[in-house]
């Protein structure tokens, strides 16, 4: 029998951890009740076998993964050995691969395209694409996915989606493959389908294959090369399969006939919690196996399994220094047989950043341009969904008369052109961003890029959208605003494209740690509308807010884009001596600013309170000391309006930047992965 190479080792794992859930404050200040879940935990794999983790919910099964993960959240004890090297969580994501129980595909992508641009970001680009593109096909033919491979997520049974998240992370070839509760809520027929395949991948490759189950069945017990038994974080049994009868047989415990093994162990391992006598005496007997197992259990957990499929020769060396395997050059993707494995693709190292953040921009297209409903329906969104709302607007706009009301009218044209925009960002961004959001923490917690060169990647395949769709609808508000220079559009769309950007960027900063899309939308939404009231100077002018609230529309966005919009539009001449009716005009010099005294010394009759455009801005944007146009033009400069209209969508889009670069707290990673 050949040796086996690879080997994953635990050495006296003791873990504290998290034992009950606390309240946001509690985990911020870290003062959420903890207690050990993993006590002096000691198992062993081999390349070739498949290793299944029994215990009932509770008993440690996911901590135990998280640990080999590195992933775990609270002080380890003990040694976890990769071919006798500690496991690092870089040589962890170099070398091995896990599965959660909760992994997101971004809709719109086929199975086979799924696996294509995972391909993209984790074989390194020493591996050709031909090479990439075989691995892709062998992968599909071993989870027996390849009569699928073009139907998209939703198309999917929960069988085939759950092999193609399975295949998500086979696809770089990983030495050891974790994965939390694969068969969870499958039917039987899946169930012995989905470990089968699991077990031909350990024998077929020589990899090593860690697995936990709640409620293991009786005919996928030969596909267990060995078997570990956790109760409250303490081990009842590791060691082969085929020497678990024997063992337990041995201290006084046989399995009854007809019985399933490894449901019969699994609740001799279990708390009994239906009485306080039953609990007691379960706690006591699961004490006394385990004191057992301390004593007497070495020899199994050390014993080779016959199951596994040994011949790794001279395909897989140990582990080299500085925590990286040491492989021997072997060809080939596909198709490995015994004694001739191949070297893992993952031993090739990760593609360079131009090439990860073109496979994500190449990704988020591929998602995008898809003939399914749902591809279609976020397209239109994004390109048509702006443009029809200032549609609507123009059936009540389009037909504006040169009366006083005019004034009004225009300024609640322009803050419904503002609110719109913001709204409609904010709506597009929640449609589409969530998806690629919870994507990339999942890859993420694999080290394959980090959140800046994501979030870049995310805003190059955004941009040419809202340009689109904003150039279209400026190009409608245009023309209900009664302007004529072409120049005018450009600058419109330029402040409304700066707005765009302000409500999608804002909306990316709640989803950082906002789990729920419709919570993000009504917090964003939100904060758009306290600025749109606050400081647009349509619902309430600027002259008549308190001081404290003045100096709090400095930091609005919409303050400056609004003032610049203002200025645009009521400049113009065709806003000057503006009649009260059809029937009545009015005498109000123009240029002049509104006052008591002139108002009342008008001859106009009641309504004719602006005498040109400059008046009505005097009166929303004014100050109560600022009695001469000079102070009211320096505050509506149009240029320095427009710099800060873009200077907050441009100071938003770095922030952003910097809050997916810094490390977020457990318990917010958490939330994606539930």
């Amino acid at each position: 029998m050949v040796t086996n190479e690879i080997s994953l080792e635990l050495c006296n794992v003791f873990h504290t951890g998290q034992v009950e859930p606390g309240t946001c404050v509690q985990r911020l200040l870290g003062s959420v009740k903890t207690g050990v879940i993993l006590k002096d935990v000691s198992l062993e794999v081999h390349g070739g076998e498949v290793l299944a983790i029994l215990g009932s919910k509770g008993s440690g099964k996911r901590a135990l993964l998280d640990v080999i993960a590195r992933r775990e959240q609270g002080p380890t004890r003990g040694q976890i050995l990769l071919n006798g090297m500690p496991m690092s969580l870089r040589l962890f994501q170099q070398s091995c691969a896990y599965v959660s129980h909760k992994c997101d595909v971004l809709p719109g992508l086929t199975a086979e395209q799924a696996l294509h641009y995972t391909a993209s970001l984790t074989i390194g680009s020493r591996v050709s694409r031909y090479m990439k593109h075989s691995r892709v096909k062998q992968v599909l033919a071993d989870l027996a996915l390849t009569q699928v491979a073009n139907r998209t997520r939703s198309q999917l049974t929960p069988s085939e989606y759950r092999r193609l998240t399975i295949g998500l992370q086979l696809i770089r070839d990983p030495v050891v493959l974790l994965l939390d509760e694969p068969t969870w809520d499958l039917d039987p027929l899946n169930t012995y389908l989905v470990v089968s395949i699991l077990s031909n991948h350990a024998r077929k490759y020589g990899r090593c294959v860690v697995l936990t189950m709640e409620k293991p069945r009786s005919d996928v017990f030969p596909f267990l090369d060995r078997v570990a038994y956790l109760c409250l974080g303490d081990m009842v049994y590791t060691g082969p399969t085929r020497f678990m009868l024997d063992y337990f047989r041995g201290i006084g415990f046989p399995c009854p006939e007809l019985e399933n093994p490894l449901m019969y162990y699994l609740c001799l391992s279990t708390v009994d919690r239906r009485s306080r006598d039953r609990f007691i005496e379960s706690n006591h007997q699961i004490a006394a196996l385990v004191d057992k197992f301390k004593l007497e259990g070495t020899p199994f957990r050390k014993s080779a399994s016959s199951g596994a499929v040994l011949g790794l020769g001279d395909g897989l060396g140990g582990v080299g220094l500085g925590g990286t395997l040491t492989l021997s050059p072997v060809s080939g993707v596909s198709g490995s047989t015994v004694g001739a494995t191949k070297v893992p693709l993952s031993a090739f190292g990760r593609p360079s950043t131009p090439r990860v953040a073109l496979a994500l921009y190449m990704r988020c297209l591929a998602s995008t341009f898809n003939l399914q409903a749902g591809s279609v329906t976020r397209l239109a969104s994004r390109l048509l969904l702006l443009p029809l709302y200032f549609c609507v607007l123009w059936l009540f706009y389009h037909d504006k008369k040169a009366f006083q009301h005019t004034f009004v009218t225009s300024s609640g044209l322009i803050f419904n052109m503002l609110a719109g925009t913001y709204f409609i960002s904010v709506i597009n961004t929640i449609f589409t961003f969530p998806a690629h959001r919870n994507r990339y923490y999942q890859e993420a917690q694999e080290g394959l890029y980090s959140g800046p060169l994501f979030l870049l990647s995310y805003f190059l395949f955004s941009l040419p959208f809202s340009v689109l769709s904003v150039i279209a609808g400026s190009r409608v508000a245009f023309e209900m605003s009664g302007l004529t220079d072409p120049w005018d559009w450009v600058k419109l769309g330029c402040i409304m494209w700066g707005c765009y950007t302000l409500g999608e960027q804002q909306t990316v900063a709640l989803l950082v740690v906002v789990k729920h899309s419709f919570t993000a939308a009504v917090a964003s939404i939100t904060l758009c509308a306290l600025g749109l009231v606050l400081s647009s100077g349509v619902l309430r002018s600027i002259r008549g807010l308190s001081e404290w609230l003045l100096y709090i529309t400095y930091a609005s966005q919409t303050r400056y884009a609004a003032a610049y919009l203002h200025r645009q539009m009521f400049s113009h001449s065709h806003f000057s001596g503006l009649a009260r009716d059809a029937t009545s005009n009015c005498s109000l010099a123009p240029g002049t600013i509104q006052t008591q005294e002139s108002l009342s010394a008008a001859s106009a009759s009641f309504g004719c309170r602006y005498a040109d455009g400059w008046a009505f801005l005097a009166e929303r944007f004014g100050r109560e000391n600022a009695e001469d146009s000079a102070t009211l033009t320096a505050f509506l400069e149009l240029d320095f309006n427009m710099g800060v209209t873009f200077a907050f969508a441009l100071g938003l889009t770095v922030i952003n930047c910097l809050l997916y670069l810094v490390p977020l707290p457990a318990f917010v990673k958490a939330k994606f992965r539930e």
